[in-house]
């Protein structure tokens, strides 16, 4: 089988020219929207017929709502791009291909190559808002290699940077050209890597560590993830090269225990390089060892915490310490370590084998390169996108994504997940970047966006967050611990019908509001981590942008986006109603009364807003306001 290889928007792909070559995206998106099944039913037909194929699997593309995703070339044909391929429908697709008709239901682009003929009335990938403005850095081969197979990731250019910096540099020089080139930390922080490193290197301790920080914290994140699943190597290949620029020998990989499919992806990467000799002992001759281990962890949010995180490596609780000291001077085991995230590593082999000069080109004066984010919520597509540093948001929310789907209004961006902020329309031309952010108010955080539109509530939002928060408080200190706990009262009481048996409920509501400041300021400047002292940024910024929204769960007890359900009022339309009579035995607190052919009603102080008269209404004559 000849190959050929190519760049179309910085997507490395593959261009089989003498046999059919079919590749499905099996990161986490694609297996949950059923693309094993997708991938064995394409085993089987190609199998049932006797034909011959090529099939892999690879990592998400970033188009996670269109999962499972196709790619499928056929001889003399540009590759095709294909979407909600479901197993139940490749039988009739391939049927399709294999006759020359374009499977029209599914074709979502294709890869211009004017060696090749097109297919009619498919838009090029060159033509499409979601690629032509990204710029894929690291996300270059993710969901166009086979990230089992090393050698896909050896004819990308794999390890070469890594080879560079062993036979080229001596450590000193590769932390001076990682701070040369503007690389910050991905996680959040946005700390110079360079320098980060050069005090773990200029330590005199005999023993150093290093980790990847791969527990992505943030529910509405899922880069790290998706980077090891997709291009497992090159995270491997940034690692070695940061453990032989700090002069350490031992390097960990913390990741959450759920997610297996990364897991499974690191597990075989790890045993392939050690095979070829890019882990081990005395790597390519070199006289540098490197050992990775994989660390699980159990996926709680205060482990990505670096402090919490070392101790859970230790075999300890992860639960945060006071800093300073620093884990670069005070570590893992107690010694100078580290702590880098998993974007952070996947972007040094790059910038090793194209030089600082090239990376600090991309994105802002003091933001270099670009950013991943995953974008969820109310967007045309659910996914993962990668820009320059200084593109707007509004660019990645309504070019990139496709902007608010259904034609609904944009209501509200969380950035950051739900320790980030809440902006407005009016601040999505911020461009991203750590100080740019900064100085309009807001912070980048780990790369999570939730979208929200006109048919969601601001407080049910923030309500969520506030339970979140609480869950995952480790309980250490009392500022975090009682802190969330109070705020998960106030929304609950918000969002739900003051109780007509306790006289002082609506006080208590109000007297919660008034509190919000004053609980965020001491949680903010006493609780240990970020957890506590971030947990009330999107309740405060929301206050400021959305008070109208507060004051009419607050004072008119309703919530306009009919979202809230112990908010909603029920009523029996006397127009509708027949009489039946069949709502009122399946109301649990008897709230409906009325007799038999004539119009029944609701009393509002028994009603506990349960809907299950809704539900069982045939003439749909009961209102919700």
């Amino acid at each position: 089988m000849a190959l050929s290889s190519g760049t179309v928007n910085g997507l490395t792909y593959r261009r089989n020219v003498s046999v059919p070559f079919i590749m499905v995206g099996m990161g986490t998106c694609g297996t949950i929207a059923g693309a094993k099944r997708t991938f064995e039913a394409i085993e089987q037909y190609l199998t049932e017929r006797s034909i011959t194929a090529q099939c892999a699997r690879v990592g998400c593309l970033g188009l996670c709502s269109l999962e499972p995703l196709v790619e499928v070339q056929m001889p003399g044909r540009c590759r095709l791009l294909l979407k909600n391929v479901h197993h139940s429908s490749v039988a009739s697709l391939l049927d399709d291909l294999f006759h020359q008709i374009l499977p029209v239901e599914h074709a979502f682009a294709q890869y211009r190559d004017e060696s090749l003929s097109a297919w009619g009335d498919v838009p090029f990938v060159d033509e499409l808002p979601f690629f032509t403005l990204q710029n894929r850095v690291v996300l270059a081969n993710c969901g166009k290699i086979n990230p089992f197979d090393i050698d896909e990731y050896l004819s990308a250019g794999g390890y070469k940077a890594f080879q560079k910096a062993i036979s080229g540099y001596t450590s000193a020089e590769l932390c001076d050209l990682i701070e040369e080139s503007g690389l910050r930390g991905r996680s959040g922080g946005g700390f110079p890597t360079g320098r980060k490193w050069k005090s773990v290197l200029y330590s005199n301790a005999m023993q150093k560590y290093l980790i990847c920080n791969a527990e992505e914290s943030d529910p509405g994140a899922f880069m790290d993830r998706a980077i090891i699943e997709g291009d497992p190597h090159r995270v491997l290949e940034g690692m070695a090269i940061a453990t032989y620029a700090v002069g350490a020998n031992k390097a960990y990989i913390y990741i959450r225990s759920e997610y297996s499919i990364a897991i499974q992806t690191l597990e075989h990467a790890i045993r392939q390089a050690k095979e070829r000799g890019f882990l081990g002992h005395n790597i390519l001759n070199s006289g540098f060892s490197l050992d990775i281990a994989i660390k699980k962890c159990p996926g709680a949010f205060v482990c990505g915490e670096e402090t919490a995180l070392i101790a859970s490596i230790e075999g300890k609780r992860g639960m945060p310490e006071t800093k300073p000291p620093y884990p670069s001077i005070q570590g893992l085991f107690k010694k100078p370590t580290v702590v880098n995230n998993v974007e952070t590593f996947a972007n040094v082999p790059v910038i090793v084998q194209n030089g600082p000069a090239w990376f600090a080109s991309l994105g802002t004066t003091n933001s270099k390169g670009t950013k991943i984010f995953a974008i969820s919520g109310k967007t045309k597509y659910t996914a993962l996108v990668e820009v320059n540093m200084g593109t707007s948001l509004r660019k990645v929310i309504f070019d990139i994504v496709g902007g608010i789907k259904n034609g609904k209004r944009f209501r509200a961006l969380f950035l950051g997940g739900p320790i980030g902020h809440c902006l407005t329309d009016e601040e999505l031309d911020t461009p991203i970047g750590f100080d740019e952010l900064r100085q309009a108010g807001l912070s980048m955080g780990s790369g999570g966006m939730v979208v929200l539109d006109e048919d969601n509530c601001i407080i049910d939002t923030l309500r969520y967050f506030t339970h979140f928060m609480q869950q995952q408080s480790c309980g250490k200190c009392i500022p975090c611990r009682e802190g969330t706990r109070r705020l998960s009262e106030i929304f609950d009481k918000l969002t739900r019908k003051p109780d007509p048996a306790v006289k002082a409920a609506p006080i208590e509501r109000i007297k919660g509001i008034m509190q919000l400041e004053p609980l965020a300021d001491v949680m903010r400047t006493t609780s240990l981590c970020g957890l506590g002292q971030s947990a009330a940024t999107p309740i405060l910024s929301a206050l400021q942008k959305f008070k109208p929204d507060f004051e009419e769960h607050l004072y008119e007890r309703k919530c306009s986006a009919k979202v809230c359900k112990q908010l909603k009022t029920y009523t029996i339309s006397p127009k509708l109603c027949t009489g039946c009579g069949i709502c009122a035995p399946k109301c649990p607190t008897e709230a409906i009364k009325g007799s038999l052919r004539s119009t029944y009603r609701i009393i509002e102080e028994l009603c506990i807003s349960c809907g299950k008269c809704v539900d069982a209404c045939k003439f749909n004559a009961i209102l919700i306001q």
